[in-house]
């Protein structure tokens, strides 16, 4: 039902988002779209070497996209490019195939298992993990190598 999507937390995740705004000066901002909501996010990132020091996000999106975004923004900043390549690919398999939920640091994302029953939400949901692989793979190319 949808009520199990957008339930309490979903709901204080998404009206508490930490670190809205965009960085002065990023390694890389990416922008992630959704043409079947209209919901957008931009991040910008901020590396050293291969982990996560800085990030600033602007969300415009609905409580799902917020939701995600939250959840990013609270565990980014000391997270290497690696985990949050795997964590992406985690996320479209828990939404797509019925996979777990990622754990650790990450084991909030649980939240948002309900969404896999709506694929018409999993755009939105995913913008935040997209985006984010997106600014990393810019750093990567910037770099002349396959990681960032």
């Amino acid at each position: 039902m949808l009520n199990d999507v957008y339930n309490r937390r979903i709901l204080e995740l998404a009206g508490n988002i930490p670190r809205l705004g965009r960085l002065h000066d990023p390694d890389a901002s990416a922008t992630a779209h959704s043409r079947l909501c209209g919901s957008t996010v931009t991040v910008d990132i901020k590396v050293d070497g291969d982990t996560v020091v800085d990030f600033g996000h602007v969300v415009k999106a609905c409580a799902l996209g917020q939701a995600s975004s939250s959840i990013m923004a609270s565990h980014v900043v000391g997270a290497t490019a690696d985990e949050l390549r795997t964590l992406r690919e985690t996320v479209r398999r828990m939404l797509k195939e019925n996979g777990p939920p990622p754990d650790g640091r990450w084991a909030d994302v649980a939240v948002l298992e309900p969404v896999r029953d709506y694929k018409a939400r999993h755009a939105s949901t995913l913008l935040t993990f997209d985006a984010v692989v997106s600014a990393l793979d810019q750093i990567a190319a910037a770099r002349g190598s396959g990681a960032a």
